[in-house]
């Protein structure tokens, strides 16, 4: 199977194997899949743009359920690419793994399973860089805002924590000593600056799917890097460039700039004042919008604090020890159904009093027992915010959805989507998406497609939750 093409004028599809519904906050204009049966697949292949996202929500999940639902996306995916490049509706691909730019996540464990079923690959680039959010790579180092990125609080994270900032002392620790550092290859700032020939010779020489750790300070060397990659990818039966052997075959581990790289989008077409004007409207009345905050990161408590601060916003707090005992007790359905409508009462009646609710989790993380018991509370929680936001959504403008798990549950379980469709940021980082069109069932002809703004737990800086409630508000330049 061709896996990727150096030919512009052959469709080079690239296919980010998302593990949270953020990871496309660099690009624009492409479907995101929560589905992954033979038609979504064939639909996702067939779109004109050279992205297609599958979100799979396996940052939610314990290990050996990752592994397993990145397993049946790679099984469904196999098949697929071969019928589109069969049929010429792609003439390569590309396969990343977008993960967390503050390294959390199951890794090695997600592109493990990739190679398995996709490879076999020459070398796992990895590349955590997100530029647009102050997370940088620096003589394999990754930084946020400049700091070590282990000595920030997602370092500590209880369930994907790491003590170290230095790349491949990170591999070995989260491989547990399977992959030991001095393993691990680097490519770094200078040779991503120094010129094509330099960089394209020491690609052209990895093999074994070697590990590599990259460098990315700049937009200029991730560009770099992605037009040595495209280079050295040609189809199957094509001859490679002079002097460049065989055509090499790359996995990557990245974030969400490298993404934008690869794909090489033209500046997205809708600004910001447009994006927020796909809010809905009932005739000429725009309708009123809803806030969710599930991230308990402090960077999401401060950003809460400050919306909370505005008039025209009203708290509505889910109280997560009370969740956690009726989970825990008898009936916990019954109860918990209890709890849901009256909390579904409190929504309303803000809206009835022409303000934003804003629903958000009590902040600070529970105490749980393991890992898993961390994991169920949370499925928990993310399934009763989107049930309430899905009960309110016929009357909604917009929603604004914070915390990775929050809006995946959202989009799959609360409204049900199979496809969302992304337009663009509103602010760097924040993606707006709209149903696909054949995502929502219920919408009747003519209807406009609810926006969703996806909004990462661990971005921006304490007003930039107020700056976009405030766009999508109509408020001049989101104050």
């Amino acid at each position: 199977m061709a896996q990727a093409t150096a030919d512009p004028g052959v469709v080079l599809k690239i296919i980010v194997i998302d593990d949270d519904p953020t990871g496309s906050q660099t690009v624009h204009g492409c479907p995101l899949l929560l589905r992954w049966d033979r038609q979504a697949l064939a639909a996702g292949l067939a779109h004109p743009s050279p992205l297609l996202f599958l979100l799979a929500n396996t940052r939610a999940l314990a290990p050996a359920a990752a592994a397993e639902r990145v397993r049946e996306i790679c099984c469904a995916l196999k098949p697929a690419l071969a019928r589109a490049v069969a049929a010429g509706a792609i003439g390569g691909w590309l396969v990343v793994s977008r993960g967390d730019s503050t390294l959390r996540g199951h890794f090695p464990l997600e592109v493990e399973v990739i190679a398995a079923e996709l490879g076999p690959f020459d070398a796992t680039l990895l590349v955590p860089a997100f530029l647009e959010g102050g997370r940088t790579t620096v003589d394999g180092v990754h930084l946020l805002k400049g700091r070590p990125v282990h000595e920030s609080p997602f370092g500590r994270d209880r369930l994907f924590g790491y003590g170290t900032s230095y790349l491949p002392d990170w591999v070995a620790e989260k491989s547990g000593g399977r992959i030991p550092a001095a393993s691990v290859e680097r490519i770094g700032r200078q040779e991503l600056e120094g010129g094509g020939a330099v960089l394209r010779r020491h690609l052209a020489e990895l093999e074994g799917n070697v590990c590599v750790a990259v460098d990315g300070a700049s937009h200029r060397q991730l560009t770099a890097l992605a037009a040595a990659v495209r280079a050295l990818a040609v189809p199957e039966g094509s001859a490679a460039p002079s002097g460049q052997g065989r055509p090499r075959r790359f996995l990557f581990q990245s974030a969400a700039s490298l993404i934008q790289a690869l794909a090489a989008l033209p500046p997205q077409p809708l600004p910001p004042a447009a994006l927020a004007g796909l809010r809905r409207r009932a005739g000429t009345t725009s309708l009123p919008g809803l806030v969710l905050v599930g991230s308990h990161v402090p960077l999401a408590d401060a950003q809460l604090e400050r919306l909370l601060a505005e008039p025209g916003c009203v708290g509505v707090e889910l109280d997560v020890a009370r969740v956690q005992r009726v989970l825990e007790g008898p009936e916990p359905r019954l109860l918990l159904a209890s709890l849901e409508q009256a909390w579904r009462q409190r929504l309303a009646a803000v809206l009835a009093d022409g303000r934003t609710p804003v629903l958000f989790t009590s902040r600070g993380e529970a105490r749980c027992r393991h890992p898993e018991e961390r994991r169920v509370l949370g499925q928990a929680l993310a399934g009763l915010m989107a049930r309430l936001a899905a009960a309110l959504a016929p009357e909604l403008g917009y929603v604004i959805s914070k915390g990775g798990i929050t809006t995946h549950t959202l989009l799959a379980d609360g409204l049900g989507l199979e496809t969302v469709e992304l337009q663009g940021q509103l602010l760097p980082g924040l993606s707006l998406v709209l149903a696909g069109p054949g995502g929502d069932p219920d919408r009747k002809a003519g209807e406009a497609r609810l926006p969703v703004l996806t909004f990462p737990g661990n971005l921006g800086e304490a007003g930039t939750l107020r700056e976009a409630w405030g766009w999508m508000e109509g408020q001049s330049g989101g104050v």
